[in-house]
């Protein structure tokens, strides 16, 4: 026979800590305060597999679940000396959830289940006060009718609000049994008017409408977007927890309230929380009145006027802080606890790990390791490495006023404020003349990236997570909302609207980048500290990790941002990017509009010199670090003018007609540039283009040499499809070197390599690795060519596939382990074979995902190359990846 029912409290339990995919985390957790001997209300927890029964049968339940049930309310009822229903002695129960990764507020909570018309008498002359069981009866038949019976909230908050009125009170606690009692019969009376039948008094219909309503919203929306946004499985189903009910409002010697056994916002070590006296847990979370803070300490800190938990009943506080102190010794871990006091007795409700910001989380790791709770492994493991970027972006006051305007994806962390701009050209003359401007875009292209570069954050209408827009915003450092549809830009009016909401050019916004939210006017912001704490994590983690862990960067200030955070080479060095630089792309637009090779060449010629001098600023900031360059891959109709009115300006910059640009930007025109001619397949069009980079590659690598300084410089062949292509620019390249060192009498040392980002090359690395001495994996486009997906395009519909449960992760976000990751496995295996000292990495934006380095270090690759401001989360990420068991999604 399965067992379906889990009991607790009375100094044992059924289950333990170790079962929380069975009893969900509350549960368990309960079950392993109660084995601790602490004190907590008798109970019994109806498990996950009940929830995945009743979603797989149709919303039954299992024939067996009734009789253990009512066994384990029998036993609720002994140990409280009461019976669910009992006139006399009546046993009140709460029904809570309580899923194996806490979704605090998202699922359902019934409170005093079992109070009717005759237990609420039994009540009055158990405790002598009317006014306590009035009061909890109305709170349950709000709270029932709303989460049960599907009754609105509000409508019943009006009756609450007209009774307060009519009696010329403010506070509920300003009403006495009378009018609670009145109160409630109005509660019961709208049930009946609402539903056509009467609120139910059966106490077993109570507890079953109850449970069913908690197993119910584990598919509510709110749930499943919770679920959605932080990668929760939709098939681990909810546990359901029935307690025996204490209770905190029965008059001045109870209380209720939520601690932790650290502060959660700065790891100091002191119970930090709120509580309430004469109250219900419900009233500290749901604002009704204001908390009093647990500690002395806070209370000063807040200028608070009221007495803290530890001035008022400092015997109930004493004993909480040892309980707390006993937790943290037991779980080696901070506890967010709840907790009442009923009539002077203390009652632990709940505990489970405290959410904590990422400052408090790196402090508080540290602090444990050095009291000799945990080790260095464990502390790594503790920290949450996406929550880095709360160290190393702005964030947004949590306190201040906002008003929203839009919401887009979270494409680039931090916080900015500035006024509003529509164009590149726009936003860098504002920049220039001391404004703080936000670059708004239906979507950006390379041509904008000065304007991107001026500005301090970015919010583009279309896009996702690894457009042009989030991918170089990221490099930057820059905050970027990507993918805001519901905005509509108007640039020639110079607004952008959400419905009848106007926002003008010259408005000042915040974005918030980190959460994909644009607001009106300016937020209050906070800047990152980075800590010693800091600093002392990453070099535990440094320790730990295989992989190692390189930057995406484009110009020296990248550079050295990626090194002043621990980056260890440049695992991609775009060099399209230096080509929008001043006055650099008309020499380019020359080299694309030229007729012939010589003419090409003498283009060419003027762009060596500017290459040359980006490399040598990039090798000398590195200083023998890796620098791997990627040759040009994007097609050339993106450096030239897309719209008419651009078409004479560019033309006599240009120095050709506006006829002859615009009939050369029809003759460039693809249909699919993503798969069109670019990349390699340039280079063989025109191999002027790969020797002048390697040319500028070699020279700087020998200037920079001659310093006194080192460089390991890596050329990178990408769109590889073929052997033939590489061996192709790599002969091009070798060429090139033979002439650089008859001219120089020296040659530095270098490797050429390919990127990885085509299926059939990753199927046939073993061939490609005969000439590649390295490989990387350009991961956005291999995922894209591998599933058919255009990454611009993607947002809307693969958000619909993780609504559904098709997906868990966006696969442009986290690499798609079994298709593209299969892919990654292979290649790396077969290029080994012929080379066996090949290099190895990826380059594309899943090297900051922690999910996604998972996956490297699993299948054994050398490098991870991230945006310099995720070098930090990648190097914990390497580390965590190396001290856990590798697991397949499913």
């Amino acid at each position: 026979m399965t067992k379906w029912v889990y009991a607790f409290g009375d100094g044992a339990a059924d289950g333990d800590a170790k079962m929380r995919n069975l009893l969900g985390g509350k549960g368990a957790n309960l079950a392993e305060m109660s084995n601790l001997g602490l004190p907590v209300p008798p109970g019994f927890t109806c498990t996950t597999e009940v929830c995945t029964y009743y979603y797989a049968n149709g919303q039954t339940y299992p024939s067996d679940l009734k009789a253990q049930l009512d066994a384990a309310v029998e036993r609720m009822g002994r140990l409280m000396d009461s019976k669910l229903g009992d006139p006399a002695r009546p046993l009140l129960v709460s029904v809570r959830s309580g899923a194996r990764v806490s979704m605090p507020g998202m699922m359902d909570t019934v409170l005093n289940l079992g109070l009717t018309p005759e237990t609420v008498e039994g009540v009055i002359k158990l405790t002598g006060n009317p006014r306590f069981a009035w009061d909890s009866y109305r709170r349950f038949v709000q709270m029932y009718s709303n989460v049960v019976l599907g009754l609105e909230h509000a409508d019943f908050e009006e009756i609450l609000e007209q009774a307060k009125e009519a009696k010329g009170v403010e506070l509920d606690t300003e009403l006495d049994a009378n009018d609670l009692k009145t109160i409630t019969m109005k509660f019961k009376e709208l049930v009946n008017k609402k539903l056509g039948k009467p609120f139910p008094d059966n106490v077993q219909d109570q507890l079953w409408g109850g449970i069913g309503a908690v197993f119910g919203s584990w598919m509510c929306t709110r749930a499943q977007t919770y679920r959605r946004l932080n990668k929760i499985p939709g098939d681990w189903g909810t546990a359901v927890n029935v307690q025996a009910m204490v209770f905190g409002n029965r008059g001045d010697t109870s209380a209720t309230g939520v601690a932790f056994t650290r502060d959660p916002g700065t790891g100091e070590n002191y119970l930090y929380g709120e509580f309430l006296i004469n109250a219900q847990g419900e009233d500290v979370v749901a604002g009704i009145r204001t908390p009093q803070p647990i500690t002395k300490l806070v209370r000063e800190r807040q200028g608070g006027k009221k007495p803290s938990m530890e001035e008022a009943m400092p015997q109930m506080y004493k004993e909480l802080k040892a309980i707390g102190d006993k937790l943290e010794q037991h779980f080696k871990e901070v506890q967010d606890v709840e907790f009442t006091i009923q009539e002077g007795k203390l009652w632990m409700l709940q505990c489970r790990a405290g959410k904590r910001t990422a400052k408090a989380a790196l402090k508080i790791a540290i602090d444990l390791v050095n009291e000799g709770l945990i080790d260095k492994k464990t502390a790594v493991q503790r920290v949450d490495p996406s929550a880095l970027d709360q160290l190393l972006h702005p964030t947004l006051d949590p306190k201040a006023a906002k008003t929203k305007f839009a919401t887009g994806l979270a494409a680039s962390p931090g916080a900015a404020i500035g006024e509003v701009t529509f164009t590149a050209d726009e936003a860098e003359k504002m920049a220039n003349e001391g404004h703080d401007v936000i670059l708004v875009r239906t979507e950006t292209s390379p041509e904008d990236i000065h304007g991107m570069h001026a500005a301090k954050g970015i919010v583009t209408a279309r896009g996702g997570m690894t457009s042009h827009a989030a991918v170089v915003a990221r490099g930057m450092g820059r905050p970027c909302v990507a993918g805001a549809g519901s905005i509509r830009i108007d640039a020639d009016k110079g607004l952008m609207s959400v419905g009848d909401n106007v926002v003008k050019r010259g408005d000042v916004i915040t974005i918030d980048g980190s959460a994909g939210v644009v607001y009106k006017g300016r937020v209050t912001m906070q800047q990152p500290e980075l800590t010693g704490d800091f600093n002392t994590l990453m070099q535990w983690a440094d320790e730990i990790r295989k992989l190692k862990v390189y930057t995406n960067a484009d110009t020296p200030t990248d550079a050295r941002t990626a090194r002043s955070f621990g980056a260890q080479g440049i695992g991609l060095c775009r060099t399209e990017h230096m080509f929008f630089e001043g006055d650099r792309i008309v020499s380019v637009r020359q080299m694309i509009l030229a007729d012939t090779v010589e003419e090409r060449e003498k283009a060419l010629a003027k762009l060596l010199p500017m290459q040359r001098g980006d490399f040598e600023e990039i090798f000398r900031v590195m200083d023998g670090l890796p620098v791997i360059i990627r040759l040009l891959d994007p097609p050339l109709h993106e450096f030239l003018p897309h719209k008419d009115e651009e078409y004479e300006a560019v033309a006599k910059q240009a120095g050709v007609s506006a006829q002859k640009l615009k009939a050369k930007s029809v003759l460039l025109h693809e249909m699919n540039p993503m798969l069109g001619h670019r990349g390699c397949r340039l280079g063989i069009t025109y191999p002027e283009i790969t020797a002048m980079q390697a040319r500028a590659i070699l020279e700087a690598a020998i200037n920079i040499e001659a310093e006194g300084k080192k460089v390991e410089a890596e050329i990178m062949i990408p769109v590889v499809a073929w052997k033939q292509e590489l061996d192709f620019a790599a002969e091009v390249i070798n060429k090139v070197a033979e002439q650089v060192k008859k001219e120089r009498g020296k040659l530095p040392h270098f490797k050429i390599g390919t990127m990885i980002e085509l299926p059939r090359a990753a199927l046939r690395a073993g061939d490609l690795a005969q000439t590649a001495q390295f490989f990387s994996f350009g991961t956005n486009d291999l995922t894209q060519t591998t599933c058919g997906i255009s990454r611009d395009d993607a947002g809307p519909f693969l958000t619909e596939y993780q609504v559904k449960g098709l997906l868990v992760r966006d696969p442009f976000v986290s690499i798609d382990r079994d298709g593209v990751g299969e892919l990654i496995a292979i290649a790396a295996e077969r290029g080994r074979k012929t080379r066996p000292d090949l290099d190895v990495g990826i380059c594309g934006e899943h090297g900051g995902d922690p999910n996604s380095i998972e996956l490297c270090h699993a299948v054994g690759l050398n490098y991870v190359s991230c945006s310099p401001f995720r070098v930090p989360v990648a190097r914990l990420a390497a580390a965590q990846a190396a001290l856990k068991k590798f697991e397949r999604d499913v």
